[in-house]
């Protein structure tokens, strides 16, 4: 199937900048939409930024103007550039990626989450 690996997570002081990872791998056909998550301690998880097939981006109000998506489309990968950093931003941040397969299946695959942690 398809499996998600991500990376780049930490401790970081606010005011810091991290960029999280994100790799796609097994049996890959097309991935459409790839998305950041996050969910804050005792929180449901929500969107932070997604990111078209096309290079289309979104962003949740939070975020805008601090962090920034993109993908690499031959390499499978997605990348959460995150800047000015605040303590509000600690959360387990996930991947999503939906992904059409060899066998043409259609598969909504998330990520094992990594942990940002920001420091007042």
């Amino acid at each position: 199937q398809v499996q998600l690996m991500e990376s780049g997570g930490g401790l970081v002081q606010a005011g810091g900048s991290l960029r999280l990872s994100c790799a796609a791998s097994g049996s890959i056909g097309s991935i459409n939409a790839m998305v950041w998550y996050l969910q804050a301690p005792g929180k449901q998880r929500e969107l932070v930024a997604l990111i078209t097939s096309g290079g289309t981006t979104t962003y949740a109000d939070s975020v805008k103007g601090r962090f920034t998506i993109s993908r690499d489309s031959a390499k499978n990968m997605v990348f959460l550039q995150m800047n000015g950093l605040k303590p509000e931003d600690t959360a387990v941040y996930y991947c999503k990626v939906a992904v059409w397969t060899r066998a043409n299946r259609y598969l909504e695959v998330w990520g094992q989450g990594t942990l940002v942690t920001v420091s007042s």
